[in-house]
């Protein structure tokens, strides 16, 4: 059977056109990279002394490091408790129970609706009124209440549209050999969302590792922190943020790439290529027949 498509395919005189537009598009961007350095190095910026700082050991000691260590800190902290929001709250909405749909919906609705700094910001200053948490942890439990609530919510809406995006075949089949509904949900078809969201996982996880910078606002001492304390304090803040924006994309590819490096391998476990073997000559008895 022919495979249908959504477009037409392009004719020659259509992707001559393609090619061209995307040659003056290149040609422009290049321009304004090339303007946008010209300024910067019409205004100094571009000087060596603000750039070779960074080839010495005490900006990365100092400031770079330590930031980069809470910044991975907070993240690491938040990727789980979201997982585990995220899978609760998702079981939840796609509970058998319409009051446990409804509290489950409620509450990611709720957190989804809400941006994380005003989060980060209210449980900051929430937390140091009740004198629950140590005022040096205060900044680190705001960061990653902010970032769970919110992601957590986004990781539950995955767990709930994956299930729903699955085949119905394979809950049929798993309430056919006995299953109650809730293990089907647990055992068969929650794995199968998930592996095929992790793409979308992925993408929430540099999202995670991104909003960490927000807790500069509210003391925390993570990456964005640090390079604007180091560039405050050389007179190089445009260098300091372009590095640390530099180690924000290597996180975040390395993130990326992972992802993608998991999803491989669990994919060849569960699908699996079929062998097809010669039938043997052997039969049952150990003789072979002529």
């Amino acid at each position: 059977m022919s495979e249908s498509v959504l477009f037409d395919a392009p004719g020659p005189r259509t992707r001559r056109r393609m090619v061209w537009v995307n040659v003056a598009a290149t040609v422009v961007v290049v321009g304004i990279g090339a303007w946008v350095l010209s300024r910067l190095g019409a205004k100094g910026q571009l000087n060596p002394d603000l750039w070779t700082i960074f080839l010495t050991a005490d900006p990365w000691v100092d400031y770079l490091l330590p930031g980069l260590v809470g910044t991975l800190r907070a993240a690491a902290i938040a990727i789980v408790t979201s997982a585990v929001f995220g899978l609760v709250f998702g079981l939840g909405r796609l509970s058998a129970s319409r009051t446990v749909r409804a509290v489950s919906g409620a509450v990611v609705e709720f957190f989804r609706a809400v941006p994380v700094l005003l989060m980060m910001i209210f449980f900051w200053l929430g937390l140091s009124r009740l004198d629950l948490v140590e005022p040096r942890d205060l900044p680190l439990v705001a960061v990653v209440l902010g970032l769970t609530f919110y992601n957590g919510s986004v990781f539950a809406e995955l767990v709930r549209s994956g299930v729903h995006n699955l085949p119905k075949g394979q809950r049929e089949a798993a309430l056919a050999v006995g299953l109650r509904r809730s293990q089907s949900l647990r055992l068969v078809e929650v794995p199968q969302a998930l592996l095929a969201m992790l793409p979308a996982i992925a993408s929430q996880l540099v999202v995670i590792l991104k909003d960490t910078a927000l807790g500069y606002i509210i003391t925390y001492p993570e990456l964005l922190d640090a390079a604007r304390r180091l560039g405050s304090g050389q007179g190089n803040i445009l260098q300091s943020l372009v590095v640390a924006a530099l180690i924000f994309i290597v996180i975040n590819y390395a993130l990326t790439r992972l992802a993608g490096l998991l999803a491989g391998r669990v994919g060849l476990r569960t699908s699996g290529r079929a062998k097809a073997e010669p039938p043997s000559l052997v039969v049952a008895t150990g003789t072979t027949p002529t």
